[in-house]
């Protein structure tokens, strides 16, 4: 919680985007919940939704990310690399696929990072 309180008055539109996400995704709550991770930095927590909307990934450490897809949730290692930046709305959102051989697997999905 000290770290939310640190955080809170440099990182608060971040927190409040955090927040946001996992409101509409009740399941990264508990996934947080159940692991130990450490976020000391607001920064280090992505979350990532496949174009389609058939799969939604959050990432609390570099290594790690946690993937819902039809309703269960799965440890993964994703991987992604910036393909391209779209116009969704009034912003601009950045586009991803997967990284190395997954790249070119036929449903290889295209995901998008949440803001």
């Amino acid at each position: 919680m000290d770290g939310v309180k640190v955080w809170g008055v440099v990182a608060r539109e971040r927190l409040v985007e955090i927040a946001r996400d996992m409101r509409r995704y009740p399941w990264m709550v508990e996934v947080s919940r159940q692991r130990p991770v450490g976020i000391l930095n607001p920064y280090g927590a992505e979350a990532y939704v496949a174009k389609d909307g058939s799969e939604v990934c959050i990432s609390l450490t570099p290594l790690k990310a946690y993937c819902a897809l039809n309703g269960a949730v799965r440890e993964a290692r994703l991987e992604l690399v910036h393909i391209r930046l779209e116009a969704y709305e009034d912003r601009l959102r950045e586009v991803y696929r997967p990284k190395g051989l997954l790249a070119y697997a036929a449903a290889a999905r295209e995901y998008v990072r949440m803001p």
